[in-house]
């Protein structure tokens, strides 16, 4: 008699198993038919997973354990989130983007987040979160947009503009790697690779086809010029010209990106007058040349070196780092004429 109130209880916790599974199955299979359109490609939504009803979920996308969708949140199609990963506020992610476990894209601000297609979002990796500007004031709407095909390690965190009036962009075919930080108001161009804990201060411009070594930080309000490469450790406190490679703390100009010239496709023509026009720049052989804006306007109307348009963008570059409302150019070390 004593086992009897034992097997009850037993029988009792089973069947209430069996219909919290049936539950499950049911909410899970709600889940994936509320979304999708015509039944070819639907959409799995895991039942640990909260996933807003107004949250509006493209075809095939599916959502692991322990996710969270919020209400204005748009999931294209193909998306995969992983478990544990989470998008919130007013965020679009185009087609065919994945979030790694842990990822967090978006915050319950004011503002917008745009992420374009086939974008892989790291392991804990924080994107579109409210910026650490102290000028950032409450309220404010703040907004970040990002291209297609990158890729964002783990431990990336990117923030939004820190005021209505400007953005935080990243635009196409980035390699952004892990730990590394690119701050509020930021324009990232295309094609870069920012090695790990690669740390970008607000306001940084960066063009197309820059490499950043590990470790380096750079100075607020500072321009990258585009095929430049910063080598490890180096802490950039004034522009970096196209093409140029720095490094050091502060970084100083070592020459150009000669082996990343010849990878991206530039000619031996282009290379030998770029070397020839930066020689002239930077290295003058004696001080009648002038200042390094004569040397400058010297190159602009050589007969030859203008006759090629990356030496006509390389002077452009430094001519525009050197107004009055910009930060200069890296130091470069003069030579004696004595």
């Amino acid at each position: 008699m004593a086992a009897s109130p034992l097997r009850a209880r037993r029988q009792l916790a089973v069947g209430l198993l069996r219909t919290i599974h049936r539950q499950r199955l049911s909410t899970l299979s709600f889940a994936s038919d509320a979304h999708k359109d015509d039944g070819t490609n639907p959409s799995f939504i895991h039942p640990t997973s909260v996933v807003h009803p107004n949250a509006i979920i493209g075809q095939g996308v599916s959502v692991g354990p322990f996710c969270t969708v919020g209400s204005s949140v748009v999931l294209g199609n193909d998306c995969k989130l992983h478990p544990g990963s989470h998008v919130c506020g007013n965020t679009k992610l185009g087609d065919k983007c994945i979030l790694m476990s842990g990822a967090v894209v978006g915050d319950n601000i004011p503002g917008k987040i745009t992420i374009g297609c086939n974008n892989v979002i790291g392991h804990h990796a924080v994107v579109g979160i409210k910026c650490q500007d102290m000028k950032y004031k409450e309220g404010n709407e703040c907004f970040l947009q990002v291209g297609d095909n990158n890729e964002i390690r783990e431990h990336v965190s990117i923030h939004r503009s820190s005021k209505p009036s400007d953005i935080t962009v990243i635009g196409d075919n980035n390699l952004i790697m892990g730990s590394s930080h690119i701050a509020h108001d930021c324009k990232v161009g295309s094609n870069n690779i920012f090695a790990n804990n690669t740390l970008l201060a607000g306001h940084v411009l960066v063009e197309d086809h820059a490499h950043t070594a590990g470790a380096i930080v750079v100075h607020q309000f500072c321009n990258i010029g585009s095929f430049c490469f910063i080598g490890g450790g180096s802490v950039v406190s004034q522009d970096v010209p196209k093409y140029t490679m720095v490094a050091g703390d502060r970084a100083e100009l070592r020459g150009l990106n000669l082996e990343g010239l010849r990878r991206s496709g530039f000619s031996a023509t282009e290379i030998r007058s770029l070397r020839a026009a930066y020689r002239k720049i930077f290295m003058p052989t004696n001080a009648s040349l002038g200042g390094l804006e004569d040397r400058l306007a010297d190159v602009e109307c050589h007969e030859q070196l203008s006759l090629v348009p990356a030496v006509l963008s390389l002077v452009q570059s430094i001519q525009e780092s050197l107004k009055e409302d910009r930060r200069g150019i890296c130091k470069f070390r003069s030579w004696s004429f004595s």
